[in-house]
């Protein structure tokens, strides 16, 4: 999409959060009109011109900006609307816009049609960083023009216009993003795993796995896109997508694609015809459910035309995501891991499988609408002691205990709960921070939340 047809149009970007920010930046530079426009009538335009002025944008008094309640005149006015991905398309401003018919777009759309090269997309309930950061590090070891945006950080709007010709983008991309896409096309693309998320907001698991399989939609049939055979939504719905399916799997011997036996050496198989390309114990990343993120990476980079030793190569030597299952800090004899990006129960129940002690849990926080049964139920033995806090403690207290577990320690902040955790584990044991909820009750991101983790966890040896 050249500058002219960006020049026809005039823009609404709702939300100034960083995917916001990115969107508006693109447009500006672009000449094109733009509006912000923020639902939080509390905010100072002041303090949105000069955020708008940290970010580079030029003449920010030439921008307008809107707060509170979006006017009928504005509505009216704007032909196209970047909505963040963080603003649920229920919202009143949405439908509004809505039955005017004006077309929607997210801010990954927007960037895809100003962007140049290929595009990897990757999505999934779990691993979807760790996936994309992996996959990252791969391209960028073949390839000489690398960009990784989207979910991971780094918005898509604020790399598109530095991409070539001769670019590889990877991109991790969200449910809340794949709302909004249009033509938007990866060439590879890869769902890992589809289990209850964010269904306050998607309300059922069907629409929830049409949103995230939706990734695919505008594949072409000799594209690819790599998916998690061992889920049974995803081996559903393979059925029925146009382009080409590439399985891994860390439970079946598959006759094509990437497999994990039970030794943990990993295969790629191709009509019956198996290779072993390594054994998960050469890797630095633990847990099975790091074996199947380098599964989908490997049939990314199969499908990308990286060489087999080149991918080896990197997977081999790639550290761990800070956040996820990292390690912190041994104190007393007690190891201590931060898994804070475990927001919903799959996740932290993969954490909880990685960990070879007994183990003191740290877990709670905003409420998504999720239940927390299987996440229990995967307690077994070796959760020795659950430490609680957050708007879910109660919640999930009451179904630890209906299944039988009652050694629950309820906290009022992550402070307290790291020293009760540290004063309850024993030399030879672990404490780990893995929520299976979201951050947002007492933090700003689980980023916050991990952060702050690690410092409470260092200031125990003060």
């Amino acid at each position: 999409m050249d500058n002219k047809e960006f020049l026809k149009n005039k823009y609404l970007v709702a939300g100034a959060g960083i995917s916001g920010i990115g969107a508006l930046k693109l447009l500006a530079d672009k000449g094109a009109e733009v509006i912000l426009y923020d639902g939080n009538d509390k905010i100072k335009k002041e303090d949105l011109r000069e955020k708008l002025s940290a970010s580079g944008i030029k003449n920010t008094e030439e921008i307008k900006i809107v707060t509170g309640e979006l006017p009928d005149n504005i509505a009216e006015y704007i032909d196209i609307c970047i909505i963040s991905p963080g603003i649920s398309l229920e919202v009143p401003f949405v439908t509004k816009l809505k039955k005017l018919n004006k077309i929607i777009w997210g801010e990954i759309e927007l960037a895809y049609r100003c962007a140049k090269g290929s595009l990897i997309g990757i999505t999934g309930t779990n691993g979807k960083t760790t996936t994309t950061a992996l996959t990252g590090a791969i391209m960028d070891r073949y390839y000489d023009s690398t960009f990784v945006v989207g979910n991971i950080g780094t918005p898509y709007t604020l790399m598109a216009e530095k991409t070539k010709d001769n670019s590889v983008t990877v991109a991790e991309i969200s449910s809340f993003q794949l709302e909004t896409i249009d033509e938007f096309h990866p060439r590879v693309s890869a769902v890992l795993n589809i289990t209850p998320d964010h269904l306050n907001r998607h309300h059922t698991m069907e629409c929830y796995g049409k949103v995230k399989i939706s990734i695919c939609r505008n594949q072409t049939p000799d594209e690819v896109c790599v998916l998690n055979y061992d889920d049974d939504m995803l081996r559903e719905y393979a059925k029925s997508i146009k382009c080409k399916a590439v399985f891994f799997s860390s439970r079946e011997i598959l006759y094509d694609g990437i497999y994990c036996d039970g030794a943990g050496d990993i295969y790629k198989s191709y009509k019956g015809k198996a290779k072993k390309l390594m054994n998960m114990s050469e890797m630095k990343l633990v847990g099975r459910h790091n074996g199947e993120n380098v599964m989908a990476a490997i049939g990314i980079s199969e499908a990308m035309g990286v060489p087999e030793d080149t991918y080896i190569d990197v997977i081999k030597n790639f550290d761990a995501i800070e956040h996820r299952i990292e390690y912190v800090d041994t104190i007393d004899g007690v190891i201590y891991y931060n898994d804070s990006k475990g927001t919903n129960t799959d996740a932290s129940k993969k954490a909880l499988e990685a960990m070879d002690r007994k183990t003191v849990l740290i877990a709670g926080g905003y409420d998504k609408g999720s239940e927390y049964d299987d996440w229990v139920e995967a307690f077994g033995d070796k959760i020795k002691c659950l430490v609680l806090l957050g708007k879910t403690k109660e919640k999930i207290a009451q179904t630890a205990i209906k299944h039988g577990f009652t050694n629950i320690i309820m906290t009022e902040s992550l402070k307290e709960a790291v020293i009760v955790s540290a004063q309850n584990a024993k030399e030879g044991e672990t404490v780990l921070l893995s929520p299976a909820c979201a951050s947002w009750d007492m933090f700003k991101s689980y980023e916050e939340r991990g952060r702050l983790f690690k410092e409470y966890v260092k200031s125990l040896k003060a």
